[in-house]
């Protein structure tokens, strides 16, 4: 039996665009067991898909070499016996446990110079493979092989007994057709769709018989504090009030979703939900959301995307001109009572 230890990388987002890459090792290697090593937060995203064989939580902060802690994680992981390790992060520091580890075939992009910590290290052609989950999914090939197009989107499910257990948690009902809003974006502000544009869609859809479910981390709570101010408390605000299960099971249970380039549209776009996808400083040339049920909302304007965490010519414009009007003329068709007047 074939054992693959998979290296995380950190971001949600990122997590769910490896997926593909797990089918393909799946479908190169049936009867292969694929362990992932990750980051804490992403262990119940990694639990709702079925590719995953066991979550080794990876304990080491963000930026932390703790050289040592990591010698004695990978020397412990030797009793594993694993064949093959794919390293998807493309820093220095992500190729040492599967190193100290002696895991045989060490995969991944050259990175930063990890020649010696990679057997099997691979040239990254942009170009040819444009898509983050394109880049992930080539690692899963032989080296002199190409991925097979189209690759399959990403894939979440969730059953009927989880999606009630979030709802009694949270004191929620479906007495309503559902509107989920993913206000915010871990990487910084300039990916975010103002509030008062938020707010504005919110009361349109409050009268058009939608509850309104603002879904994010505590991290969000402000944005979407100030979002229920602005729309005149029209919105059920769970930001900080879920973990990340709670959150799968909250958007499956949407009937639309609403949301900025983030970890959650990825999630979303997994469980295709129907969805409008906001990019500003972003691009959907790199990391789109991988669902028919998705589309893409972007201004076409000179200086976007820039993947700034805020707008460095102050302006904003790449969401500012992306107007309350535009996105609603979008999200009319996809609304539940489509016959009613806009």
């Amino acid at each position: 039996m074939n054992k693959i230890l998979v290296i995380s990388p950190s971001w949600v987002g990122d997590c769910m665009l490896m997926q593909p890459m797990l089918m393909r090792l799946k479908q190169r290697h049936p009867d292969c067991l694929i362990d992932v090593f990750a980051p804490p937060w992403t262990a119940a995203l990694l639990r709702a898909m079925p590719e995953v064989h066991e979550i080794i939580i990876n304990p080491f902060a963000h930026g932390a070499l703790q050289l040592g802690a990591r010698y004695q994680l990978g020397k412990q992981l030797r009793a594993a016996h694993y064949d093959q390790a794919v390293v998807l992060p493309n820093s220095w520091k992500s190729a040492l446990v599967p190193f100290f580890a002696n895991i045989p075939l060490r995969t991944g992009f050259v990175g930063e110079m990890r020649y010696g910590l990679l057997n099997d290290a691979r040239q990254l052609d942009k170009q040819k493979l444009p898509l983050m989950v394109e880049r992930f999914a080539q690692l899963a090939e032989a080296a002199q092989d190409e991925i097979p197009r189209p690759l399959a989107n990403p894939k979440l499910a969730i059953s009927k007994a989880q999606r009630d257990a979030a709802l009694r948690k949270l004191g929620l009902t479906l007495d309503q057709p559902v509107a989920a809003f993913c206000p915010g974006a871990e990487y910084g502000p300039a990916k975010r769709w103002p509030a008062a544009y938020y707010a504005d869609i919110a009361q349109r859809l409050r009268q058009r018989g939608y509850a309104v479910w603002l879904i994010g981390s505590g991290k969000d709570k402000p944005v979407a504090d100030e979002i229920d101010r602005l729309s005149g408390a029209q919105c059920t605000n769970l930001c900080g009030r879920t973990d990340l299960g709670d959150a799968i099971a909250l958007l499956a249970s949407a009937r639309l979703v609403i949301s900025n380039d983030s970890g959650l549209m990825h999630l979303a776009a997994a469980l295709d939900r129907p969805m409008l996808a906001l990019f500003g400083s972003s691009s959907p040339q790199f990391t789109p959301p991988l669902s028919a049920q998705a589309q893409v909302i972007k201004l076409d304007i000179e200086c976007s995307p820039c993947f700034e965490r805020e707008c460095p010519l102050g302006h904003f414009n790449c969401m500012t001109r992306l107007t309350p009007d535009m996105v609603w003329d979008r999200l009319t068709p996809l609304l539940h009572e489509q016959s009613e007047p806009c």
